[in-house]
């Protein structure tokens, strides 16, 4: 039986003009708006202004809150509200410190700020102050008719104002529990947009030499965002997305818009250099590389929306905000990069730092030669591509999820003023449990016993629990249908020790003291319903990643008509997710080089981030693989010589995807300067994938995998072939 291939399906080329120049829904669409771009470039800047100024009136709103039906804290909650409404109601602590003497010295102060802070709007009470044993720090714990979230950072203003009495008298003040929703300030994006625009520059001047080319794809992208963020405003007027969700859809557009615009300017300028009209250099450009934009752009959307899957509104929304974001940069991508680059014409390298270069310069350039390079030894650079990776990969076997409390905000901030005097005072009320206590809510509807029984064995159970600093005796509700008992930790709500007591309540103590009762228990209470979150997440994520390779796979394999590149890509890109989870875990969690993002400690990492990273990286690392494989495949379609055709595209896209990678790496670098540590998480986990991915896989993996498997890349059965649509990047 003969061991050949079967022969490879061919492709039809895209049909061409009598005159060579390619026909085609996109290639009309960039000529049109490179031959009218003042009226694209007007219409663009009109959808933008509208998108901000309906984002001002609908008054987006988001918010950090997470239902998770079904789960033991969801329950819990629901028990609790249904009997004492009162303990459900919102509330928050404000902590008052002196350093030396006791807070009782300033009893007057003390009292007028309480008394202060129970007038504000929309507290319903403030409790007498609890006292540590030293003297030293108090409390008062604030109840609220409505959701913290709701009442807006300006409402800080009116927490100051209440507390001054105290601060004039030399208290230090700090807001603690679920104040920090609304006293940390707002995420200010715009000093790390800048800084990231400013670095885009430099490289793309530095890379390009024109200074019309260095400028377009920044001024493109930012109209791109512009609108994105807008959209993403209007649709939180209906949708609850969360705080994080503006920030990540502005890094996530910023990056691909600039590098959407840079892979087709780059296009362009190449077709000038071969003597082609700006309006027909235009339009051949949306046809070839717009198309590999709107592919690639469709698998970044495919990835993030796949995060709906996961079950959990929160995550999903998060998802769709970035990927409204990437669909607004990929759109003016394909129209308003054409109208431009038909405003400036053959004038976009009229202005120049140095001698304006493009794609390649032939045969013989330095990319050339380096491809010529991993065709003698593909397994060299194989094998040295994945070791490195694999030793970048290690630290991920040791990753915590967790979620990131007050006391890793930053230095002199008062919600980690407040973590830290209650983490380090003493006395019922204190210590590092008190900043995240769980609540036992034990349902008595079919108890067999009586409640003062099931009490009795269920305090002593919880006190004698490993991992408990103390735990309030189980007391009755009003109507009698559930007992309540707080749970206070030896250690703070981040730590992995808190993590386990939840687990050992949940599997061990609560069923064993309620054995043959009747009763059922339930943990609830925030750092309960982290930690439900990050068990949800923990499960669900295989799932996530399962449905993303399966999507990827498929349209890749469309696009390409191939069985084997697919299966390259999703195999390669999820060592590229490992790398930079390992990466992640080495600075966040293990602590390495952690200072230089601010951090003063080790932190897990949020439960959430590792789902959000695979959906982001895996799309982002498709976008690479597109714009490589593209000119692959298009070489290939021409000459269907494989050797030849990844030498030239590796050749052809080599440097504008280093450069790209660059330009979004510094995009991404940029945001870690947040004073959100999940931000500063996403920043550098998403750098750093890119950084993997575009020069270890991109340009050593890829193409080394590639010359191994030889024409093998571009079989597909016949049958498969025919009943696939035809899409091409």
């Amino acid at each position: 039986m003969s061991s050949a291939l079967p022969e490879v399906p061919r492709t039809a080329p895209a049909p061409a003009a009598p005159d060579g120049s390619p026909t085609g829904r996109l290639a009309r669409t960039g000529a049109f708006c490179a031959r009218h771009p003042l009226w694209v470039v007007a219409a663009w800047l009109l959808v933008m202004c509208a998108a901000l100024a309906g984002r001002q009136l609908v008054g987006a709103g988001f918010s950090d809150q997470v239902s998770l039906p079904g789960t033991p804290t969801h329950t819990g909650a629901s028990l609790l509200k249904a009997s004492e409404p009162a303990a459900e109601a919102p509330s928050g602590k404000v902590v008052l410190h002196v350093e030396s003497g006791t807070v009782a010295d300033h009893g007057k102060a003390v009292a007028d700020t309480v008394g202060r802070l129970a007038a504000l709007p929309h507290v319903t009470a403030a409790s007498a102050p609890v006292t540590s044993q030293d003297g030293r720090t108090a409390y008062s714990v604030l109840s609220f008719d409505r959701p913290l979230k709701s009442l807006g950072h300006a409402y800080t203003d009116e927490l100051d104002e209440a507390t001054e009495p105290a601060r004039a008298a030399g208290v230090g003040v700090g807001y603690g529990g679920d104040l920090d929703q609304i006293v940390r300030p707002p995420a200010d994006d715009v000093a790390a947009e800048l800084t990231g625009l400013a670095a885009a520059l430099v490289i793309l001047l530095l890379a390009f030499g024109s200074v019309a080319a260095a400028l377009l794809p920044i001024a493109t992208a930012l109209v791109g965002v512009g609108v994105g963020m807008g959209v993403v405003g209007i649709v939180a007027g209906a949708v609850a997305f969360a705080t994080a969700a503006p920030t990540l859809a502005a890094m996530l557009g910023l990056g691909v818009g600039i590098d959407y615009a840079l892979f087709l300017t780059t296009r362009y300028r190449q077709d000038l250099m071969e003597g082609r009209d700006p309006v027909e250099a235009a339009g051949r450009t949306a046809a070839a590389s717009g198309r590999a934009v709107l592919v690639a752009a469709l698998t970044v959307g495919v990835a993030l929306l796949g995060l709906y899957a996961c079950g959990i509104g929160f995550i999903g929304r998060l998802g769709l905000a970035a990927t409204i974001a990437v669909l607004m940069t990929a759109a003016s991508a394909v129209t308003l990069v054409p109208a431009a680059l038909g405003l400036v014409g053959r004038r976009i390298d009229r202005a120049h730092v140095r001698r304006p270069v493009a794609e390649t310069s032939g045969d013989r350039d330095g990319w050339h030669r380096y491809a010529a390079l991993v065709a003698r030894r593909p397994w060299a650079f194989l094998l040295a591509g994945t070791t490195l990776l694999a030793l970048c990969a290690v630290p991920m076997f040791s990753m915590r999820l967790g979620h990131v409390d007050s006391g890793s905000d930053p230095v002199g901030s008062s919600t980690r003023d407040a973590h830290t005097w209650i983490s380090d005072a003493e006395g019922p009320g204190f210590g590092p449990g008190a900043n995240g206590p769980f609540l036992v809510v034990v349902d008595l509807s079919g108890a067999s016993r009586g409640a003062a029984d099931i009490g009795r064995g269920l305090g002593e159970a919880l006190q004698g629990t490993p991992g408990v600093a103390r735990a309030t005796p189980p007391r009755a509700s009003a109507d009698g249908r559930i007992l309540v008992s707080t749970v206070t930790p030896t250690t703070g709500p981040q730590e992995a020790a808190t993590g386990a007591l939840f687990e050992r309540l949940t599997d061990r103590t609560l069923p064993q003291a309620l054995a043959d009762t009747g009763a059922t228990a339930h943990l609830t209470g925030t750092t309960a319903g982290q930690l439900d979150f990050r068990d949800t997440v923990t499960e669900r994520l295989p799932l996530i990643i399962g449905l993303v390779l399966v999507a990827s796979f498929l349209l890749l394999m469309t696009v390409f008509r191939s069985l084997v590149i697919p299966l390259k890509a999703v195999l390669l890109n999820l060592v590229t997710t490992a790398a930079s989870y390992g990466v992640l875990v080495a600075v966040f969690q293990w602590g390495w080089g952690a200072g230089l993002l601010g951090l003063t400690g080790p932190v897990p990492i949020e439960s959430y981030v590792p789902m959000m990273m695979f959906a982001i990286t895996f799309g982002l690392s498709m976008d690479y693989e597109i714009f490589l494989l593209s000119r692959i495949a298009e070489d290939w379609r021409s000459q269907r010589d494989n050797q030849h055709a990844v030498g030239t595209g590796l050749a052809v896209t080599g440097r504008v995807i280093s450069s790209a990678a660059l330009i979004m790496t510094v995009v991404f670098l940029s945001f870690a300067a947040s004073p959100s540590v999940v931000i500063k998480m996403l920043a550098l986990g998403l750098a750093v994938s890119v950084v993997i991915d575009a020069t270890v896989v991109r340009l050593v993996m890829v193409p080394s995998v590639m010359f191994l498997t030889g024409r093998a890349n571009w079989w597909l059965p016949r049958g498969l072939d025919r009943i696939l649509p035809h899409i091409r990047a």
